[in-house]
């Protein structure tokens, strides 16, 4: 049990735990990612349409936990950089699909050596990293199942 002078502690913060090592993450996987031209939040809208291609944007932004909007600009981006096709659906003009290019489906092959890659740098082994995944969605989805309470 902690003393009341520990509990503010900043190291003593699940929030600032997970905090930290989202950063540490995804600055390892910059310098991963930036010989194939993408950013961070590019490649996670990447790994969604490499595993449901042709999906609507807000369906990308649920997925990760984003408003649509705030996704806007990177999907334009990747379109004009050629890895993915907007299209306005037929039966909602207000709703957008978001399909690979060829480019962007080629991505896949390389970033399976980024996968390779990160797991090395963790420096744990697969079933334990795997694990710590399970136990970080697990905490996440009680989260969420709180908010809407």
């Amino acid at each position: 049990m902690m003393s009341d002078s520990n509990v503010l502690l900043l190291d003593n913060q699940l929030c600032f735990a997970l905090y930290s090592t989202s950063l540490a993450m995804t600055q390892i996987y910059k310098p991963l990612l930036e010989p194939l031209g993408l950013t961070y939040p590019q490649y996670l809208v990447l790994l969604i349409l490499w595993e449901q291609d042709g999906i609507g944007l807000k369906d990308i932004g649920e997925r990760l936990g984003q408003k649509s909007g705030a996704l806007t600009p990177v999907i334009k981006r990747m379109e004009q950089e050629g890895l993915v096709d907007r299209t306005r659906l037929p039966h909602d003009e207000r709703s957008l699909s978001v399909r690979l290019t060829a480019r962007g489906q080629q991505l896949k092959a390389e970033a399976m050596k980024i996968n390779q890659c990160l797991i090395e740098t963790c420096g744990v082994p697969g079933g334990e990293l795997m694990a710590m995944k399970d136990k970080i969605i697990a905490l996440r989805d009680i989260l969420l199942a709180n908010q809407k309470k």
